[in-house]
């Protein structure tokens, strides 16, 4: 299990917003897909002194066997709704049973529902101020549709649990990437870009940049649709249609938005640092930039809702469950971002 530098960094001041004494947020750590590295990510980050108080929702027997399996030694004490200050080697769980035994990289459709109950449960206790804040590992959302649930991703599932209009955005330090469009088929993506999902989303992405990031007037570069962004109207109208008379209202509102741009351009490091944020079309015109340069310590954070959710940046990693070769990382910087949000929030 690579956890050596996730250690230290969770070791660190994680609160970074606020000084040493706040009091340490209590956050939700879904465990995701039983038969994923979900688990052993969870295993893994017990080993650090966590600035908050991580209760782990995940079937216990399961933590217990997994732990075993990686030859990691972690207590797994229950959550009774009280006070849980995280001791190193130890994490607090509450307990949810599995429909059926789960194992390392083999996916099962009885689980599914068990996956999404975690979900539910996470959802609930946030919207009741039970948690500050939730964390989830990654959930594989091709089982939970052939079990016959329709399910598109943890940003709709919470949208949806929480009415709110989602803004899906991944973070690692200055380098900011939100979607207008997220888990679409590309076909669908044209038509699905509106004057009012472009309005609406960056209304989201600037309002949140400033309310948990605190910046006082986020720099928002905003993505063509097509090649070269229309390139006149010669590769696509979108931009000219759509795009621009979206922005320039908002614009007017005196927002600071630039575009529609190139996006094979907008990542060049000297034109990405004029701005705090940048806004792509679709799930694969951003995420591939943001992942290739930070895959470590990048974190998926949903914006626009009522509750604070922060994710891994990755999948469930079937090959690597079990095998302890799975990397915390990612997780880490989850926790890590949730508390610092949390602390501002507060």
């Amino acid at each position: 299990m690579a956890t050596t530098a996730a250690g230290r960094r969770l070791r660190q001041d994680s609160g970074g917003l606020t000084g040493p004494r706040a009091v340490p947020p209590r956050i939700a750590l879904t465990s995701g897909e039983p038969a994923g590295i979900g688990p052993d990510l969870a295993l893994a980050v017990a080993a650090s002194a966590i600035g908050c108080e991580l209760v782990c929702l995940a079937d216990r027997e399961l933590l217990a066997e997994r732990a075993s399996a990686l030859g990691l030694t972690v207590a797994l004490r229950p959550y009774e709704g009280g006070p849980c200050a995280h001791v190193p080697g130890s994490l607090t769980v509450e307990h949810h049973p599995l429909a059926c035994p789960a194992r390392a990289g083999r996916l099962d459709v009885r689980n599914a529902r068990y996956v999404l109950g975690l979900l539910e449960r996470a959802c609930a206790g946030a919207r009741d101020g039970e948690f500050a804040a939730i964390v989830t590992a990654p959930v594989h959302k091709g089982i939970i549709n052939d079990a016959g649930i329709p399910f598109t991703g943890h940003t709709e599932f919470f949208a949806e649990r929480t009415h709110a209009k989602p803004v899906m955005m991944l973070a690692s330090g200055s380098l900011r990437v939100a979607l207008a469009t997220t888990h679409l088929p590309l076909s669908q993506v044209s038509a699905a870009i509106t004057r009012e999902l472009v309005y609406d989303t960056v209304t989201i992405l600037e309002r949140d940049l400033r309310r948990w990031w605190g910046l006082r007037r986020p720099r928002i570069a905003v993505c063509g649709l097509n090649p070269h962004a229309g390139e006149g109207g010669h590769l696509g109208d979108e931009e000219i249609r759509v795009i621009e008379p979206a922005l320039a209202t908002l614009r007017a509102r005196g927002l600071d938005v630039a575009g529609p741009l190139p996006a094979d351009t907008v990542f060049v490091p000297r034109i990405l640092a004029d701005y705090d944020a940048v806004l792509t079309m679709y799930h694969d015109q951003g995420l591939p930039v943001i992942k290739h340069a930070r895959f470590d310590s990048a974190v998926n954070v949903t914006l626009g809702l009522p509750i604070l959710r922060t994710s891994v940046d990755h999948g469930t990693a079937l090959e690597l469950a079990g095998t302890g070769r799975a990397d915390c990382a990612s997780l880490v910087a989850a926790i890590e971002l949730a508390i610092k949000l949390a602390h501002r929030l507060a």
